[in-house]
């Protein structure tokens, strides 16, 4: 790490709902998601939830050589947002144990509050995680599952 994760770090983060971001764009190939609402699908909000806490933790990695990856989400999605809006993600830093870092997160369209909830994010050397990766993948392909709970 460049620099000690802080406790009570705050960050904000924006983006525009992008048209592939919506129920029937994300879920194309599900003939009955075809007809739901044109918003912001939940799956999505979830990456960008996410996605705002890797800014958050980016002052305090040394990127590209440590990065993290998401370990637990726990969300509420509370309104509707249309393609096109403006969203703005706000989260802090609430703890820091080992390699794990939590987060308290928030979501603003441009008319109400969107989302909010906690997520949790475990940092990581890339190479020995890809490693990893291809030594799971080996069996896998040989049609052998392996398990295991190392995220290092």
């Amino acid at each position: 790490m460049r620099a000690e994760i802080q406790l009570g770090h705050c960050f904000e983060w924006q983006t525009t709902i992008p048209a592939r971001a919506t129920v029937p764009e994300l879920y194309h190939d599900t003939p009955f998601c075809r007809d739901m609402p044109d918003v912001l699908a939940t799956g999505y909000l979830v990456g960008m939830m996410e996605l705002a806490c890797l800014h958050g933790l980016m002052p305090f990695v040394d990127w590209p050589r440590e990065q993290s990856l998401g370990t637990m989400v726990n969300f509420r999605h509370l309104a509707p947002t249309p393609p096109g809006m403006r969203l703005t993600i706000r989260g802090e830093v609430t703890a820091v144990e080992g390699q794990r870092v939590r987060f308290r997160v928030e979501a603003w369209d441009e008319a109400e509050k969107v989302c909010e909830g906690e997520h949790e994010r475990c940092l990581i050397d890339p190479v020995r995680f890809a490693a990893r990766v291809a030594r799971k993948a080996g069996p896998a392909e040989a049609g052998q599952g392996q398990g295991g709970a190392d995220r290092r």
